[in-house]
């Protein structure tokens, strides 16, 4: 499993505009049926800047549905963003190869 991760760093001061956003955006990259599924979260950092990062973790079935997504649909999906927030919003992408997944069962 190939696990697509998008970070975003802002000021702080846009979150309450791109949250709302990002959360429809996911919809639209899940709704492409190439990724099983996605978690949004916030990067716990202390900025003294002002700013504010998050995280968006796509599952993505193989390499080959990423290749799929990059060539059919990040490019419009990403002119979106640039659109809407321009440089206010700044994004860097990894790809990470799920190893070994480890869960602890509660009673």
């Amino acid at each position: 499993m190939i696990i697509y991760n998008v970070t975003c760093n802002m000021d702080a001061s846009l979150e309450s505009e791109w949250i709302p956003w990002i959360r429809e955006y996911i919809a639209k990259v899940l709704g492409t049926g190439l990724f099983m599924d996605a978690r949004l979260t916030r990067v716990l950092v202390e900025d003294k800047d002002g700013s504010s990062t998050f995280s968006i973790q796509y599952k993505a079935i193989d390499k080959d549905a990423l290749q799929q997504y990059y060539d059919d649909y990040a490019p419009a999906l990403r002119q979106e963003g640039l659109t809407k927030f321009g440089e206010r919003v700044l994004s860097f992408r990894t790809e990470l190869e799920l190893i070994d997944e480890y869960h602890v069962k509660r009673n």
